[in-house]
């Protein structure tokens, strides 16, 4: 079994698709837009391209004028650029006019410097010498960031009617899930048929997959789900959760775990390794902290929020399952951190109302972070 929650996603090509995908999934990511062309330039006005920490998607020319703007673009995404500096050269004057303009004393050899307005930023590029260009013009390009706040990322354990109407809401929401079964029959709902159905493109709600002419027993099935949900059939669905928790310390961003399977005694061994994994990560985050040689990282490793844990519950599931804990040995501060019953108490016990709650809490818990 392949453990990996991320397989591999098609890199976009266009700017266009690039940004649907990953608006849709919540990840970060810079549109940048040519706005002001003077004189000979790669591309034109409003040429655009999209760039995240690790892809980029379309062109705005190539050369020393793009990896200057894709430098910028993850400069801006990793919060590394001063967003102090007041204003723009005489050049910028049509593209921000409420800008104090400054002498300008740009040469053809001198990109000046980046301006913050809000969640936009500008930046002016001579075409000349410094960024290796012979075109002898200058275009001006303007950075908007998406997403920086870090997405959500879940992971369903359960497929059942709670779990389904769940991915009603979740569809809709810019987060990462992925949902985990060991019945392969909860999923056939959501089974793109692919007999008879040769190089069609089958498009659903967010979602376009095409099927490949030439069946595969290694080919993964499609379902009829948004990118950003993947759902995974597995006999030991407790597997999962060291992977979902482990990159804490590589990666930001929240983390939830929701346990709503069909088995309670699945739904503790899932919770135990939950709390297990979440207390490993929490001391070794610790552990950095003090180290002598974690000095520089505190900024980094202090900000580590604990994921989510939460476990669909009636109220006596839920105190035979934390009095289990304890006399297993569990310390109460560990236990504490289970939220069970999961949810909001909004009242209603239909599968969506509890699946709202459940969504109102975890965005409640998002949004406090």
């Amino acid at each position: 079994m392949n453990n990996s929650l991320l397989p591999p996603v098609p890199i976009p090509v266009r700017w266009y698709d690039g940004l649907a995908q990953y608006q849709q999934q919540g990840s970060a990511h810079v549109l940048a837009t040519v706005v002001a062309v003077n004189g000979s330039a790669p591309r034109a006005l409003q040429a655009k391209m999209v760039v995240t920490q690790d892809y980029c998607c379309d062109t705005l020319g190539g050369g020393g004028l793009e990896h200057d703007i894709v430098a910028t673009a993850r400069q801006l995404l990793n919060g590394e650029i001063d967003t102090t500096i007041p204003k723009t050269s005489k050049r910028d004057k049509g593209v921000n006019k409420s800008i104090d303009n400054d002498n300008d004393n740009d040469s053809d050899s001198t990109p000046s410097k980046v301006v913050r307005r809000d969640t936009v930023y500008t930046k002016h590029y001579p075409l000349g010498a410094k960024l290796a260009q012979c075109c002898g013009g200058s275009v001006t390009v303007m950075f908007e960031c998406f997403n920086v706040t870090p997405p959500m990322s879940i992971l369903v354990f359960g497929a059942g009617h709670v779990a389904a109407a769940l991915m009603t809401i979740l569809a809709e929401l810019p987060c990462q899930v992925d949902w985990v079964d060991s019945r392969p029959e909860m999923f056939e709902r959501y089974l793109l048929e692919n007999s008879n159905l040769p190089n069609k493109s089958i498009k659903t709600e967010g979602l376009t997959q095409t099927l490949e002419t030439q069946p595969s027993l290694n080919q993964p099935k499609l379902y009829n789900l948004p990118a950003h949900i993947r759902p995974h059939i597995d006999d030991d669905p407790v597997d999962f959760i060291r992977p979902f928790i482990e990159p804490f310390l590589e990666q930001s961003g929240q983390r939830f775990i929701l346990v709503m399977t069909h088995d309670h005694s699945l739904d503790f061994e899932l919770v135990r390794a939950a709390l297990d994994a979440s207390s490993e990560a929490n001391r070794l985050a610790t552990s950095l902290d003090n180290d002598d040689l974690g000095n520089d990282l505190d900024n980094d490793y202090s900000k580590i929020s604990m994921p989510y844990i939460g476990c669909i519950a009636s109220t006596t599931k839920a105190e035979r399952f934390k009095n289990r804990l304890l006399q297993r040995g569990y310390d109460k501060q560990i236990v504490d951190q289970l939220t069970m019953p999961i949810g909001l108490p909004i009242g209603g016990k239909e599968p969506m109302a509890v699946a709202v709650s459940i969504t109102a809490q975890i965005l409640q818990h998002y949004h406090q972070k």
